[in-house]
Order: structure tokens, then C-alpha cells, then sequence
């Protein structure tokens, strides 16, 4: 009994965090301020099965932009972009350290910010 109230948290616990993602990315689209930024770190997540076989590796993006204000920021770049190893691909192959990129941002909520996708 414990064990499906635990896991039906759980479960609504994710889906609260994608809900607010969602909404949080759809603001920064809508009401955001567009600007160069620069990748500044790249740090990569690596998932395994259950025989420590790699599955999957993940990657987050760290840029670096000047605000209107002129205050310089780092941020993290919502992404979500990762290879899988039996589907491949990955939609921010393109981005290394020292990449230029255009991003969105919200002057109150500087530190995560969304890619402009290309014209």
C-alpha cells in the first residue's frame, strides 16, 4: 500500500516539474528579451542499464550574456537534448564551449534561459 503511495507521489512530483518547465519556457518565449550569449561549460550525465552498459548520455549547457542592464550572467540553457545510444541523434550537436548562440531571457529570472531556434 505504502509502495503506490510513494510511487503516485513520485509520479506527480515529475509531472508538476515538467508542468513548470513548460510554463516557464513558454513565458521566456513569449515575454522574453533575445540576445547573443556565448557557451561557457558543458557538463555531460551518462545513464547506464542495470549491467552498467551506457544507455544514454546527457549534456547541459552553460552560456554567458550581458542583460540590457549591463550585468554579465551565467546561466544554464534549457535544453532537454541528450544522445541516446539506441535511438541516436541529438538536437544540440552543434553546441561545444565557445559556441556562439542566440537566446531568450527574462530580466527577473536571469539564470535559465531558452535557445532561439534558427531563422
Amino acid at each position: 500500500m505504502w509502495m503506490y503511495i510513494a510511487v503516485g507521489v513520485i509520479v506527480l512530483a515529475i509531472a508538476v516539474g515538467i508542468i513548470y518547465t513548460a510554463k516557464r519556457n513558454n513565458e521566456i518565449k513569449q515575454n522574453g528579451i533575445e540576445t547573443d550569449a556565448t557557451v561557457t561549460r558543458v557538463k555531460e550525465h551518462e545513464s547506464s542499464d542495470e549491467y552498467g552498459h551506457t544507455t544514454g548520455i546527457s549534456y547541459t549547457y552553460y552560456v554567458t550574456y550581458r542583460m540590457l542592464n549591463g550585468e554579465t550572467v551565467e546561466a544554464k540553457l534549457a535544453s532537454g537534448k541528450s544522445y541516446d545510444s539506441h535511438i541516436g541523434g541529438s538536437w544540440d550537436q552543434d553546441l561545444h564551449e565557445g559556441s556562439n548562440v542566440r537566446i531568450k531571457y527574462l530580466p527577473e529570472k536571469p539564470n535559465y534561459v531558452i535557445r532561439v531556434p534558427e531563422a
